[in-house]
């Protein structure tokens, strides 16, 4: 199957996914859950992928394999959250606004604003597990092994995280309390910034190839989305006003990138 074959493919995979996905919602009344559903369906691209590409089956496997233990590790990670916080104050203002501003019901405010975008966007997202498994081009060369070892340092970066945050809400002494020990000493976002390390690998261990360096958007609109879109703007936003102390916590550590946290703020 040819790249662009491959997908248009998966776009209507990806939309046929999230369709049902939407379905669900409506019974639920509450869409949080497509976070999770996110993680599955890069996962999903990576498998039909591999199903369904002509390249280099080592590559196509190595791809594939970090892509799987990403979206699953995540994926049931954002769900098991889900199901034990409930509804996320970032779906619940989007709702929230829709009928405000535009007295939308809650089935096309959910369309159109959730699962419609979600789809769309994790298509784009997934191209460098697309793209990177189309070439028949042999051989990793300096570029695809940095790749490899990039993507599992993030993926490791960001699981560490993630469970450090889990202990620390697990907890009750810490309710209301800001996060800012371990990885969360160095920046406000560390599950983020290994999320950014994995898929900025994943794109490297095809970026030898030419489909696979023309995936490149990928990433780049990951880390977009993470800094500058729905990610830390919406979720800071949300902690300002719930989390005491948090502005002093801004001010002495890094958003992204980890760095040692400046002493005197």
């Amino acid at each position: 199957m040819d790249p662009f074959a491959l997908l248009a493919t998966n776009l209507a995979l990806a939309l046929a996914v999230f369709a049902g996905l939407w379905v669900i919602a409506q019974i639920t009344r509450d869409p949080s859950f497509v976070d999770a559903f996110w993680a599955f369906g890069i996962t999903v691209m990576a498998l039909s992928s591999f199903a369904l590409a002509d390249g280099w089956e080592t590559r196509q496997l190595v791809i594939t394999g970090l892509v799987t233990v990403w979206g699953l590790r995540l994926g049931f990670h954002l769900f098991l959250r889900w199901r034990r916080e409930g509804a996320d104050p970032r779906y619940e203002a989007l709702l929230a606004s829709a009928r405000e501003k535009r007295s939308w019901p809650f089935w096309k405010t959910t369309a159109l604003f959730v699962f419609l975008p979600q789809a769309l966007l994790l298509w784009v997202t997934a191209l460098p597990a697309q793209l990177g498994q189309v070439s028949a081009q042999t051989g990793f060369g300096p570029v695809a092994w940095a790749g490899i070892a990039l993507a599992i340092f993030g993926l490791v970066y960001e699981t560490v995280a993630d469970a450090q945050l889990a202990a620390f809400k697990h907890d009750p002494a810490n309710a209301g309390q800001v996060m800012d020990k371990g990885l969360w000493a160095w920046s406000r976002h560390p599950n983020y910034f290994g999320e950014a390390v994995t898929w900025w690998g994943i794109w490297l261990i095809g970026a030898e190839t030419i489909p696979g360096l023309f995936a490149v958007v990928g990433p780049i609109f990951l880390t977009f989305t993470l800094t500058r879109w729905s990610g830390t703007p919406l979720l800071e936003s949300g902690l300002k006003k719930r989390r005491k102390g948090y502005d002093a916590y801004v001010a002495r550590t890094s958003s992204f990138i980890p760095r040692p946290p400046k002493r005197g703020a």
